[in-house]
């Protein structure tokens, strides 16, 4: 069991002033609804003072948006409960769509537009005529919520958020560098490995959220964002660069090919990452120097093993350039300066990332939303329920809350069993200790012992803060002070029935029209990836190779952690990483292909550059059998290898064009996808004994 230590009971304590400050001050103005004030406090409250300011900033934006959206529908159709209730339920599910698209804090934006409309919308229905109030009302009280929150949260004891993203950003690192002096070592402990590997690959995620909230943070890191931004997209290349070597390595091993000088070239690289904090970053020339000393004369007659090491030192050098980039760069942030260190792999390699975004997901969430909003709000009209809006307002935030998850059935009914626990404490403050409450100084002191344990647990990391802030936000909206003492209970019981009923629709209706697996998600994913690489080893842009490669690592770092406890997670995951390797060798192909074309136009390049017709004849034929296979793995295996390997042997018989570059991408590819296959031989090209049909490993 974990106990809450001081940084959770002054958040929590931080939190509880901020609420009784908005509270009071919507007291004293008179606003309708105070108690939005208080709920706003734990809606917003965030342990990190960075990440609570974007959250204020997001809530705000989307609060203005959301009650000018109500004031545009309400008099349009107000004469027509159906179609305005229709309108709402669209307009939630759009505001849903474009949440689950944006994978940033931005998204809370979108959220908050939507259930906006709920909140301020439905109870409108049936009184249209104070919707101008009731906007202006609500928008008062949740700005001062905000601002209260922001004011105590910036100024007493604030958190920055960047001590805290550096600390896990060390983390993250050491994780990447216990990983790659393992894989250059020879390391025999495989599942160590494995989950250092995940690791790199899933707090990737953490780590960009983090990331996106520091322009709000209190901290000196609040201008680092580039540098963050550049280091974290050379740690996740360090996947594919060192799995391929990884994988040279043990085929160089088994061959008996790992030469001593080698071993020593891989030692000293092991050596650098392990003594990263205070080596000279020069030792980066000093280290391609020997890579380039321990490079073969490749020609016609190339063995398999002179391809292979190659293809491992190209590995080598890339590997060099990321971990001078990664300690430059983790040095700058260290220093909090702002100036950008002088990087070997280039800034158009790295410098903007394209998110994955799944417009089928999307439209899925959005279409779940729309039918579970609607369905309750048809019975609510058809029945006369008085409380229905409240219900229909209560599905409209679960459908937002949890569009983002695979499964949000789940979490649904944990926020119901949040729900009637928080009904049970309202009923204990509203029927027995409120009636003895006079004046507010007594009403803060009786409301501390509920909402500062509450608080304390919504500052700890894990299952307690997700539960803990729903609470405290529902019961602050049921509890439903105001200046005078109302203790109605029919309609106290009523509202807690209709908040549980609504919810209680919404899992169910989610539940059949939403939900899917963790698995499936990742099978979905995967398959997205292969289908990128069908496309990208047909056809060649340019412009699309930095946006392709961040996409795929992107795309990677959502499967990880999905397949973390899944049984057969460990196979899948290699699946897609290998998947990504040939993905990222098919695009450095292509462009290397690109650079040959243009250098033929050359004068000064002809007969140096150029592959000759039967070479690109041979490239162009092995990419379009590996396009069939990514297409369709079962019917496109047959001839892929084969393939593969005669362009292997065009590409060896052209000295002049048989560069490291070009014998790396082919050789990639070929131990992704074949790695249990017999090693490669010219005169065995045609030999197909060792395919792996199905998918790649």
């Amino acid at each position: 069991m974990t106990w809450p230590d001081l940084r959770a009971w002054v958040f929590s304590l931080k939190t509880f002033a901020s609420a009784m400050l908005a509270l009071w001050i919507a007291l004293e103005l008179d606003l309708q609804r105070p108690y939005w004030a208080m709920a706003t406090v734990y809606i917003v409250a965030q342990p990190l003072t960075g990440a609570m300011r974007s959250k204020a900033a997001y809530r705000f934006a989307g609060t203005l948006v959301g009650a000018t959206m109500t004031l545009l529908l309400v008099p349009v159709l107000v004469d027509s409960p159906v179609l305005l209730t229709g309108a709402f339920s669209l307009w939630i599910g759009g505001c849903i769509y474009f949440a689950v698209l944006d994978r940033s804090p931005r998204s809370y934006f979108f959220l908050l537009a939507g259930y906006t409309v709920a909140f301020i919308g439905f109870p409108t229905v049936d009184a249209p005529g104070d919707i101008w109030y009731v906007v202006l009302a609500r928008v008062e009280e949740i700005t001062l919520g905000i601002a209260c929150t922001t004011v105590i949260g910036s100024v007493v004891f604030p958190a920055p958020l960047g001590p805290g993203l550096t600390t896990r950003l060390d983390e993250w690192l050491q994780q990447a560098a216990n990983w790659t002096v393992g894989v250059l070592s020879g390391d025999e402990d495989q599942a160590a490995l494995a989950e250092a590997q995940r690791h790199v690959a899933g707090d990737a995620v953490e780590i960009g959220m983090l990331e996106t909230h520091l322009a709000y943070d209190t901290s000196n890191l609040q201008t680092a964002t580039t540098p963050i931004r550049l280091l974290r997209q050379r740690v996740l290349l360090l996947l594919p660069v060192v799995s391929g070597a990884a994988d040279r390595i043990g085929a160089l091993k088994e061959a008996g090919a790992l030469t001593p000088a080698l071993q020593g070239l891989l030692d000293r690289i092991a050596g650098w990452i392990r003594e990263a904090r205070t080596s000279d970053l020069d030792e980066v020339v000093r280290v391609r120097a020997e890579i380039s000393a321990l490079a073969p004369e490749i020609d016609a007659g190339a063995s398999w093993n002179e391809v292979l090491l190659t293809g491992l030192l190209e590995r080598m050098d890339e590997l060099a350039r990321l971990v001078h980039d990664i300690i430059a760069l983790r040095r700058q942030i260290r220093t909090e300066s702002r100036r950008v260190p002088e990087l070997l792999v280039p800034m158009d390699m790295t410098a903007h990332a394209r998110q994955h975004r799944d417009h089928v997901m999307a439209l899925h969430s959005a279409f779940a939303s729309v039918v579970a909003v609607g369905v309750i709000s048809a019975f609510w009209i058809a029945a006369g329920w008085p409380e229905g809006g409240e219900a229909a307002s209560l599905a409209a935030v679960a459908t937002a809350f949890f569009a983002a998850q695979d499964d949000p059935t789940p979490e649904i009914v944990g926020f119901i069993f949040g729900v009637l626990l928080a009904l049970v404490l309202d009923a204990v403050y509203l029927f027995v200790i409120l009636p003895q409450v006079d004046g507010f100084g007594m009403l803060v002191l009786a409301l501390a012992p509920m909402y500062v344990p509450l608080g304390v647990l919504a500052g700890m990391p894990g299952k307690a803060a997700r539960a803990a802030g729903p609470i405290a936000f529902v019961s602050a909206t049921l509890l439903a002070l105001q200046s005078s003492y109302s203790g109605d209970f029919a309609g106290y019981l009523n509202g807690g029935i209709a908040a549980v009923i609504g919810l209680g629709a919404t899992a169910i209706i989610i539940g059949i029209v939403r939900s899917v697996s963790a698995e499936w998600t990742a099978a979905r994913l995967i398959q997205r990836n292969r289908a990128e690489i069908a496309r990208a080893a047909l056809k060649w842009d340019q412009a699309s190779r930095v946006a392709f490669a961040s996409l795929m690592v992107d795309r990677l770092s959502l499967v990880v952690p999905r397949l973390a406890a899944s049984a057969v997670g460990a196979g899948e995951q290699a699946a897609a990483l290998a998947d990504m390797r040939v993905g990222l060798a098919v695009v450095a192909l292509q462009a290397e292909a690109a650079r040959r074309a243009e250098a033929a136009g050359r004068a000064e390049a002809a007969g140096q550059a150029a592959l000759t017709e039967a070479g690109r004849k041979e490239v162009g034929a092995m990419l379009a059998a590996l396009a069939a296979y990514f297409r369709r793995p079962r019917r496109g295996a047959a001839g892929l290898r084969t393939a593969i390997d005669q362009a292997l042997e065009a590409v060896t018989r052209e000295p002049g064009a048989a560069t490291p570059r070009l014998l790396l991408q082919l050789s990639g590819i070929r131990r992704a996808l074949f790695p249990d296959a017999p090693p490669y031989a010219p005169e065995e090209a045609g030999d197909e004994e060792g395919m792996r049909e199905g998918q790649p490993a």
